[in-house]
């Protein structure tokens, strides 16, 4: 067996990476090898089509094990086990214990009580919310509104009082004061000193329970508002420094507060790139952390060898365990959509087997019709879409086993590589941050913000010009949907909740779908009283040409909400005329080959005065045909958006 196996690889010589690239280069017939072959991420760093074993020689965390320093192959040792969680919205504290019990019996493993305003709540309110939950057994976390400490307090005598094994409870609460801050505008206190000021007051509240988070870090709000992987990923971590420094000014060492934060990550579509997102976070923070030289807080310290206590095994006398980050991951909003909203379900399974396989502590997937301006469906819908949001999990675990393996992705060369970019590229980014005077004196100044508006501008244009696709609407969408009843203006507008007293310009939360679902929608309501606008296809000469430009024009057309008229082919330019006119569309595009609109364009636009005529193409007479009067052109590179807008406003809507 071994002397075959020396012939076998005998047989197959090693092949440079040169090689290969001068092959493709064969295979794309000369083009240019970096203009066809080489991806350029949003985060501006290039990706290979292939990568090889020398491309891991820079890195220098190969050598770890999971659950070791620096922690990119994740903190856990021995599975991949994770929270399912689900959202609980809290208006009555029984009605969310019921709902709590029936979901915690189908799987769900982490609830999330979502309360605008505790201030008023006292014991009675908390023993109906948590009545019969076995919170030892499960991750429990309260994402408040206002009285977040006032809740906290509430909560850990509820464990005392209930006699629960205060070292099991897990959670947390998001009693940090950042969230607040760019999402309004302004802090939750009258001032930055007096919520910094409240910090050692938190911790004291939460002393009594070691694993419960009492500081979370919404990272996913910069991602919901257009940014970057890597802009997410600086901000969360700039945040993180922001507490730790103001901790440190207070004489709490980073061992005591460290350990005390959660990371709230969104996980969009991006397959590989957000695998690689949590592992570059992973590193980076555990980075930051040993830099502020945390002391060890371990009942039984995790390092290398282990110690009963302190943390005399590590010879800096510092405490690695602290920078173990908690990851809390939701799918995207950004990319969500509110027509062909079952393509959803599509997009929140691939997001969550990428936050899965990038090891996060616990997910959330939000359902495919669960968002505020993604639900004008009816109640049962909500139902409906929650059960498969929990399955999408379930179905991770009880079927693929994701939970059993440990950083799948270790070794695999493109992962690996993508992890060391976003780590330079999110560590630059959060550099210029720090310079700028750390992230609140950054968001003040406006820093933050004009990153992501850059950011968000240039995906808006991919998208209008689908260069970023989203299916069903921008690209193939259903061309029999339309939505009938009315719709929320808010679910096409981005969210600003700018205080009146703000001190900065918060982030503007949105979906990249919203500008082309308004323009939908504005079809679906001029459709109830006057009917779909009726696109009819002219396929003239070269099969070839025609069908695969009225394919292209029926999508296009489609994206706006019109009928659109497919047809097979005319022989003749009067038979085309005569079926148009009869078809009673307002547009009506020619779809031929380039060679052929010299010829045909013009005499059909004569005989169509009455419609607007659309050629499909760039062809190399266009300049010819728009000095003769027709000027509608579509092709791939149209501004899909914008056109389809100037072309509803020829129509009179």
């Amino acid at each position: 067996m071994s002397n075959n196996s020396n012939t076998l690889f005998e047989e197959f010589a090693p092949v440079s990476a040169e090689q290969w690239k001068e092959k493709t280069i064969i295979d794309i017939k000369g083009a240019d090898f970096d203009k066809r072959m080489v991806w350029k991420t949003n985060d501006g760093f290039s990706v290979e089509p292939l990568y090889r074993l020398e491309d891991l020689t820079p890195l220098s965390y190969l050598g770890v094990m999971p659950g070791q320093f620096p922690f990119t192959r994740g903190t856990k040792k021995t599975n991949n086990e994770w929270y399912i969680r689900q959202g609980i919205e809290v208006k009555n504290a029984a009605d969310a214990n019921a709902k709590a019990l029936d979901v915690l019996q189908k799987g769900v493993s982490s609830l999330a009580f979502e309360i605008e305003d505790a201030n008023a709540w006292t014991s009675t309110e908390m023993n109906a919310l948590l009545k019969s939950i076995e919170l030892e057994a499960i991750e429990t976390c309260f994402v408040v509104g206002c009285g977040k400490r006032h809740l906290l307090n509430l909560f850990v005598a509820y464990v005392a009082e209930k006699k629960f094994d205060a070292s099991k409870i897990q959670g947390s609460i998001n009693a940090g004061y950042l969230n607040n801050f760019i999402v309004k505008g302004k802090f939750c206190c009258n001032s930055q000193e007096q919520c910094e000021k409240q910090l050692p007051e938190l911790l004291a509240a939460a002393k009594t329970l070691p694993k419960f988070k009492v500081l979370e870090i919404d990272a996913h709000t910069v991602s919901n508002a257009g940014s970057t992987i890597s802009q997410e990923l600086a901000c969360g971590l700039a945040m993180g420094v922001e507490y730790l420094s103001a901790a440190d000014a207070q004489g709490i060492n980073a061992g005591a507060i460290a350990p005390k934060m959660k990371f709230n990550f969104a996980v969009s579509s991006n397959y590989f790139m957000e695998i690689a997102k949590f592992r570059a976070a992973k590193m980076l923070w555990a980075k930051i952390v040993e830099a502020y030289k945390p002391e060890c807080t371990c009942e039984k310290c995790e390092c290398e060898p282990q110690q009963t206590t302190g943390c005399t095994c590590c010879s800096t006398n510092v405490c690695t365990c602290a920078g173990k980050m908690n990851i809390h991951a939701v799918t995207s909003v950004w990319n969500k959509t509110l027509y062909d909203p079952y393509v959803n379900m599509l997009r929140t399974q691939t997001e969550a087997m990428s936050a899965v396989i990038g090891g996060v502590n616990s997910l959330t997937v939000l359902p495919f019709v669960g968002c505020e301006t993604l639900n004008p469906l009816a109640e049962p819908a909500q139902e409906f879409s929650e059960r498969i949001a929990r399955n999408q999990q379930s179905l991770l675990k009880d079927e693929c086993h994701f939970d059993k393996i440990v950083d799948p992705s270790a070794g695999s060369y493109y992962i690996e590589t993508l992890t060391d970019k976003i780590a330079d590229s999110a560590w630059a980014i959060f550099l210029e941050i720090q310079d700028k005077g750390g992230f609140v004196e950054a968001f003040k100044a406006g820093f933050v913000q004009s990153l992501v508006e850059k950011s968000a501008a240039t995906r808006n244009k991919n998208v209008a010009t689908r260069r970023e696709n989203l299916l069903g609407v921008n690209q193939f969408p259903n061309f029999n949907e339309m939505i009938t009843e009315d719709v929320c203006e808010c679910a096409f507008k981005a969210v600003n909740e700018k205080s009146a007293d703000a001190i900065a310009e918060p982030l503007h939360i949105y979906r990249g779908a919203q500008a082309f679902e308004l323009m939908r929608y504005k079809t679906d309501k001029f459709a109830k009283a006057n009917g779909r606008p009726k696109v009819f296809m002219l396929t003239i000469g070269n099969l070839t040409f025609r069908k695969a430009r009225a394919q292209f024009a029926c999508n296009f057309f489609a994206c706006a909400g019109f009928e659109v008229i497919d047809n097979n082919g005319f022989a003749s330019i009067e038979e085309g005329v005569k079926t148009a006119k009869e078809s009673g569309a307002q547009i009506v595009v020619i779809c031929s080959s380039d060679d052929e609109y010299a010829e045909v364009a013009l005499p059909i636009f004569e005989q169509l005065q009455d419609k607007i005529v659309v050629v499909a193409g760039a062809p190399a007479c266009s300049e010819d045909l728009i000095a003769k009067g027709l000027k509608n052109f579509i092709s791939i590179k149209s501004n899909v958006l914008e056109t389809l807008q100037q072309y509803q406003s020829m129509l009179g809507f």
